[in-house]
């Protein structure tokens, strides 16, 4: 297995002879709106897409989406939409989103509509566990997605969390399942109001204590609303005596996680 951080959510995930794109937000630099309306009004996205996305946006085989409605364009955005009609690349989405996808001339493939049990994917498996994207009045603004499970032979287990924080019920999924590599959305994001609606420096903290296997953090400086930096995170996971198991890789850059 290998993993592509390309920007922000969107990273390609390589499973043996699959390149598999994950939440594609393709914009150009400051082409989408502030996320803050009285607070750090910065147009988004933060940084260009790095010098090597083209190459590995070339072979991609699949998509994979988390979720992309309400407005969600960090983690699918017009330029992601166009990118995907174009080369009717098959989308992997769960039912919620299908149709919104279809509408727009994707070409998506749902998964079944019951979370408790695997579908087939890739020659494996894949399951979902839903997200909770902040809590109080913004939670119930938000539309929280789900994360996946990826079981393939021969690759480590996958968990992709979408965006969400550390809930009990994560908790208890990732002690369950033990994913062997996970991918956590770590900028602390948030708007004017309201507390963290995905993982901060704490929870991305605690999740990798939960877990034995390796844990990968993205959905840093890119956006304008997630103040947490690879530097701050960093220096926190050496203090608490994690940092071997945390990665945080740059834009561009290529994690090889082995095979199992």
């Amino acid at each position: 297995m290998r993993i592509q951080q390309i920007r922000n959510a969107t990273i390609i995930l390589e499973l043996g002879p699959h390149r598999v794109l994950v939440d594609p937000m393709l914009a150009r630099k400051d082409a989408l709106p502030p996320l803050r309306l009285f607070s750090a009004r910065q147009r988004n996205p933060l940084v260009e897409l790095p010098h090597a996305a083209e190459q590995a946006l070339a072979a991609v085989t699949h998509c994979l989406i988390t979720h992309c409605q309400k407005g969600h364009f960090d983690h699918l955005d017009n330029a992601g939409k166009r990118w995907l009609r174009e080369r009717q690349i098959p989308v992997i989405c769960t039912p919620h989103d299908a149709s919104y996808l279809a509408q727009r001339g994707i070409n998506v493939q749902p998964l079944p509509h019951d979370h408790a049990a695997p579908s087939p994917f890739l020659g494996g498996r894949i399951r979902t566990l839903r997200c909770t994207h902040g809590a109080g009045v913004i939670g119930r603004l938000m539309e929280h997605g789900v994360g996946y499970l990826i079981e393939l032979p021969g690759e480590p287990s996958l968990y992709l969390a979408g965006d969400t924080v550390l809930t009990p019920a994560l908790r208890d999924f990732v002690l369950q399942h033990q994913p062997q590599v996970s991918v956590v959305p770590a900028g602390g994001a948030r708007f004017d109001l309201g507390g963290e609606v995905i993982m901060g420096v704490d929870d991305v903290l605690g999740f990798t204590r939960l877990c034995r296997g390796t844990v990968v953090a993205n959905h840093l400086e890119a956006i304008s609303h997630c103040p947490v930096t690879r530097e701050g995170l960093t220096r926190a996971a050496a203090e608490a005596g994690i940092l071997q198991r945390l990665r945080i890789p740059e834009d561009g850059q290529v994690l090889d996680l082995g095979r199992c």
